[in-house]
């Protein structure tokens, strides 16, 4: 039933009426009675008699149609324990809310009913049970019974025709992995792409080596833009009408019907964004995620899961081939190599100093050495001589600053004190050069702010945002045209021509040919943030940004404003994300986080945390740290055990969370597990 209380987390036995018995089929939607009130559920299984003595009956069936597939309740099942969460809350992100017309349109265009995805009118109760692993079917640790355990097993499926490896032979391992992929065998990969590579092309590859083994494939990337460069390489490459998009921006009506239309069979291939990868997709044999260090694809509803666990754990309880690619690697992919779960494709050395762009740290300039004073200039020389040169050769330039908008925090001019709000004490910021200070977080305006501290009005700059950088560099190189990519405005791409583009991490489009040069400025932004992840996000966006120069050491120049010695600066120069995703998992394995651990976030008001605890029976190796405090007056507890005892620390929260809901505990606790953010 579709009742978001963890005690209530069971499937529920109903007497079907005979009124109903044609399209009560396992999948359908469905409406009882509990409790009084009449709420939604899912038929899962239809069997012959019940070991409850008392049944009510179903109320009414919503639709014929079986948008539920065995495959992919079993999967939900498995990613709602893996989370410690419940089934109908997986269920409510897996499955898209009905559109009534779009369902007509498409059942009334065939006469017969909509086919069931596993090829069955009917399922038993095998088809949809979880697992009967113990642990969590995506832990690289541990494969359930049944499941190829080599990376290059061969499963039982047809061979397709021969498929070009086109692009894939820059990577000594790429060509053995699109055989494999059209010989209906499941490799698992993890895959770093070159600099420059059109990541969406080699994507579609793998894709047409699938389907021409006889299998469907599944591919899931961050944002729309990337959607929608994945959509234009997979037709050119397939044809138009071969491939659905699964995205909330198409709009309710068009989403529904690209759902249909996969969980009919008709399309073999489904490409969408985070929610996309529960897509019901006939005989799956490729499941690929994009980019998965992309907070994008961290679900932020409950329970919370990221894209790359789920399509892994798909890939395991089906035997589907997987991918995990990017321009750099995190820890959790480095985790995938070292576990022999899957194998990497990486270019030898020689192929990635052909293609990358002459890289350089502002930390090693001779500039600095006669002006100390240089060092804090926010565009130093090299920065601004690789600009200007650039723009002398009819280049574009890219700009990558981390802040958005115009001043997003400003300090006293006089003691350099922070500007913090009267009211809230958040922090100030100037919306343009003639505007009011105002905070960023409760939105009151500043109009008299006086420094408490010194009695000071006026304001500096702390923290320069891509407005006010536009702003600058359009007044440094005149008569070029300056753009901004961000929030408000996303450029998808941008001509080939003189120009700047001052853009946002992640919001970067594509030059025609190529930028001339790419300038990373205000690194100590990313470097310096309270987070697990803060180098390995920095390296992600700067390689992203990056990759967008022209290819080859006589094409783009890229200049990070950052000192050379540091690690991600270093793998950046030599363009080595394995060798820093081998050394981030090696500093969290010795400090103990993940994803060399399991790690929980337990996080409500302190009497509710405590509350919850208390009640859990964790395994004895576990670890309780904290309390942390959080949002909103709250604290956080986080629970530490080793990826063994993954599951059962999993179960002992739900069952916990289970019995605060059964005795009515007013206070939430919210249930997090290996959230992305720690601290």
């Amino acid at each position: 039933m579709d009742v978001p209380l963890p005690h209530l987390d069971r499937p529920f036995d109903y007497l079907v009426p005979e009124a109903l018995d044609a399209d009560a089929r396992p999948g359908v939607r469905v409406k009882v009675r509990f409790a009084g009130q009449l709420v939604d559920g899912w038929l899962l299984e239809r069997v012959a008699e019940s070991t409850h003595p008392k049944l009510a009956y179903l109320e009414k069936v919503v639709s014929p149609v079986p948008v539920l597939s065995p495959e992919v309740a079993r999967l939900a099942r498995a990613v709602a324990d893996r989370y410690a969460g419940s089934l109908a809350d997986v269920l409510r992100l897996a499955v898209p809310p009905r559109h009534a017309r779009a369902e007509k349109a498409v059942t009334a265009a065939d006469a017969d009913p909509a086919p069931d995805a596993a090829g069955d009118a009917h399922v038993d109760v095998a088809d949809v049970a979880p697992p009967a692993a113990a642990d969590t079917p995506a832990d690289p640790d541990r494969a359930p019974a049944g499941t190829p355990a080599d990376p290059g097993s061969v499963r039982p499926e047809p061979a397709g025709a021969p498929v070009d490896p086109r692009g894939w032979r820059d990577y000594p391992a790429g060509p053995a992995l699109v055989r494999a992929l059209a010989d209906g065998r499941a490799p698992r990969a993890v895959w770093s792409a070159l600099p420059g590579e059109d990541w969406a092309d080699r994507y579609a590859d793998a894709v047409a080596a699938t389907v021409a083994g006889g299998r469907g494939a599944l591919v899931v990337v961050a944002d729309a833009r990337d959607l929608d460069r994945l959509d234009a390489a997979l037709t050119a490459l397939l044809g138009a009408g071969r491939h659905v998009r699964l995205t909330a921006a198409d709009g309710p009506a068009a989403r529904y019907r690209a759902f249909l239309a996969a969980r009919r069979g008709e399309a073999r291939v489904v490409i969408g964004t985070r929610a996309a990868m529960f897509a019901p997709v006939e005989r799956l044999g490729l499941v690929a995620v994009w980019d998965d260090g992309d907070d994008l694809h961290a679900e932020p509803r409950a329970p919370y899961p990221h894209t790359r666990e789920v399509l892994l754990t798909r890939a395991q309880l089906t035997g589907a081939a997987a991918v995990v690619g990017g321009y750099a690697r995190t820890a959790e992919a480095q985790l995938l190599v070292e576990t022999g779960w899957a194998r990497e494709v990486v270019a030898d050395r020689a192929t990635v100093r052909a293609r990358m762009p002459a890289l350089a740290p502002t930390g090693d300039d001779p500039q600095l050495a006669r002006d100390p004073g240089a060092a804090s200039a926010r565009l130093p020389s090299l920065a601004w001589t690789t600009a200007r040169d650039a723009l002398r050769a009819d280049l574009p330039v890219l700009v990558q600053v981390p802040r958005r908008g115009y001043l997003p925090s400003v300090a006293c001019a006089e003691c350099r004190a922070p500007a913090r709000c009267p009211h809230c004490a958040g922090p100030l910021g100037l919306p343009s050069a003639q505007g009011t200070p105002a905070c960023r977080w409760c939105g009151r305006v500043a109009a008299a702010y006086a420094c408490p501290e010194c009695g000071g009005r006026r304001l500096r700059a702390s923290v320069t945002g891509a407005r006010r950088t536009a702003e600058e560099l359009g007044r440094a190189f005149p008569g070029v045209p300056v753009r901004t990519s961000g929030r408000e405005e996303v450029l998808a791409t941008v001509p080939g021509g003189a120009g700047l583009v001052i853009a946002t991490p992640g919001a970067e489009p594509v030059a025609e040919g190529g930028f001339g040069a790419v300038l990373l400025l205000d690194s100590w932004a990313l470097l310096t943030r309270a987070d697990l992840r803060a180098g390995e996000e920095a390296l992600r966006r700067w390689m992203a940004a990056a990759a967008l120069a022209r290819p080859g050491a006589s094409g783009g120049r890229v200049v990070v404003v950052a000192d050379g010695a540091l690690a991600p600066v270093q793998a950046l120069l030599r363009w080595d994300a394995a060798w820093f995703a081998e050394r981030e998992l090696a500093e969290r394995r010795e400090l103990g986080f993940p994803p060399a651990v399991r790690m929980a976030s337990v996080t409500g008001v302190a009497e509710a945390v405590a509350d919850l605890l208390a009640g859990a029976r964790l395994p004895d190796d576990a670890e309780v740290l904290g309390p942390v405090p959080a949002e909103e007056g709250r604290e956080r507890m986080l629970v530490r055990v080793p990826r063994a005892r993954a599951a059962a620390l999993a179960g002992a929260l739900h069952a916990a969370a289970g019995q605060r809901s059964a005795r009515k505990a007013v206070d939430p606790v919210r249930l997090q597990v290996d959230p992305l953010s720690l601290f």
